[in-house]
């Protein structure tokens, strides 16, 4: 019965050896495909069957553990407890391995997911930047516009002024040969000082004049911006 516990026990192990071996070599593949490209390329199927190999592995420990513990030789429960011990940490190490797989994999669709999300907005702030361009474009229209209304007022305010800087003129020369008339046929003094005062009154009608003209251009112009 002991000569069969370990003829079965040996049978267990190069069982279990041959699927580490398929496991070690899975592992490389996944390695490969991982860092064939910078996005990765993974294999559902491949890291599947790595896992399922490896639940295994370990089914087959505890089913070695069991049997090393029933043979009589101290020696052998030794030599086969050191043997079980590596299969299993083997098979420890590759399940280790396949999980920083899997996080790794999990971290590139996750930042792939990111840059997608990252990717939309911008796109959608730069249609946002859009708007607010075609905004100040019309922004930048209307204030020429603006501008041009206020020349076109300033322009006419100034030719009001000019108009009535010739008007005053005029009268200054109208009423300096008015004067001299009336001096040369002798009237009185009241009437001569009736002249100047409505000289006077034609000035002051006249600055009025230019002061309204004046702030009504400035209020224009404030209405405009």
């Amino acid at each position: 019965m002991a000569m069969e516990g370990v003829d079965t026990l040996s049978e267990i192990h190069q069982n279990s050896k041959r699927l580490l071996m398929r496991v070690r070599g899975g592992l490389e593949r996944l390695e490969q495909l991982e860092y064939s490209s910078p996005s990765g390329i993974d294999s559902p199927e491949l890291s599947f069957s790595i896992k399922r190999d490896i639940s295994q592995i370990r089914s087959l420990c505890f089913e070695m553990d069991r049997l090393w513990r029933s043979i009589a030789s101290k020696t052998e429960r030794d030599l086969w407890k050191r043997k079980v011990e590596q299969i299993a940490e083997e098979a420890d190490s590759s399940k280790d391995s396949l999980d920083k797989h899997f996080l790794r994999n999990q971290k590139r669709m996750t930042e792939a997911k990111e840059r997608a999300e990252l990717l939309e907005r911008a796109n959608g702030d730069s249609a946002h930047v859009m708007r607010i361009f075609d905004d100040d474009s019309r922004a930048i229209q209307s204030a020429r516009n603006s501008s041009l209304m206020l020349e076109e007022a300033y322009s006419t305010g100034v030719a009001i002024l000019s108009r009535y800087a010739e008007q005053r003129d005029r009268l200054k020369r109208a009423q300096r040969k008015a004067l001299d008339i009336l001096n040369t046929v002798g009237l009185s003094n009241s009437v001569l000082k009736l002249v100047e005062r409505r000289h006077r009154v034609d000035k002051w009608i006249a600055y009025t004049g230019m002061i309204v003209t004046v702030i009504i251009v400035y209020l224009f112009w404030k209405w405009v911006h």
